[in-house]
């Protein structure tokens, strides 16, 4: 079975999904992962019906600051005033981690609905498109790129990543987010859970299973933070 980092990094390179579970003390789920400027319209039906979770695209911090894009508590908290109702939605009880990572949701402008398989793949991939150009363009034009290209609200959510990637937040935005950067493409997944036919998460051996019946590379979390320290000390 190909349970490896390197084997992982190697498949994200030539497009394909790598299942990473998270730890068995947090969420305890395994998520379908593609590095985002490879979704296409059959990438988001896979996700849709072998995955059957919640289609998420994530954003890198360098992408965040940058576009001054706000996690979706921070919109609620500075919309509380007005709409005191949520003051008491605060998600300061999640009971696998201390903060979420949803940002705000989006659709490309040439999308109809948005919820379409290639509807999903346009806004995707071509935000995958805007995130590669964070070191070529400065915060003023990501920010008028964004804006042109893109409308919110939409059909895809945006997770936004720690500052420090793997340093105190350890959610499947930055395992994969930092699968990324370790592979050396754009520094954006799009990831699924796994959901299971009981109405539950789909557990490890089940996840494992599924991997290896379809040639897809396993990994959890611990593996990923582990190459990611190695490959910290030898930049």
């Amino acid at each position: 079975m190909r349970n490896t980092v390197q084997d992982a990094i190697s498949d994200i390179n030539k497009g394909k999904m790598v299942l990473v579970f998270d730890f068995d003390d947090r969420e305890r789920e395994t998520d379908m992962t593609i590095a985002s400027q490879f979704v296409t319209a059959e990438t988001i039906r896979e996700m849709r019906k072998n995955a059957g979770g919640l289609i998420c695209t994530t954003v890198h911090n360098d992408l965040k600051e940058a576009l001054d894009l706000p996690f979706l508590a921070e919109v609620f908290g500075c919309s509380s005033q007005d709409h005191p109702v949520l003051t008491l939605l605060s998600p300061n009880d999640l009971p696998y981690d201390t903060k979420s990572a949803f940002g705000i949701t989006i659709n490309h402008r040439k999308t109809f609905t948005g919820i379409t398989d290639k509807d999903r793949a346009l806004t995707v991939s071509e935000f995958a498109k805007l995130a590669a150009q964070t070191t070529r363009l400065d915060a003023n034009g990501l920010r008028a790129e964004f804006g042109r290209n893109f409308r919110a609200p939409g059909h895809i959510h945006l997770l936004n990543a720690s500052k420090e990637l793997l340093s105190q937040r350890f959610g499947h935005t930055e395992l994969t987010t930092a699968l990324m950067v370790m592979a050396g493409v754009t520094p954006s997944s799009t990831i699924c859970e796994m959901m299971g036919d009981d109405g539950n998460a789909l557990n490890k051996e089940q996840a494992r299973h599924y991997a290896e019946k379809n040639d897809l590379c396993f990994l959890e979390g611990k593996q990923v933070i582990e190459a990611w320290r190695d490959w910290g000390k030898k930049r």
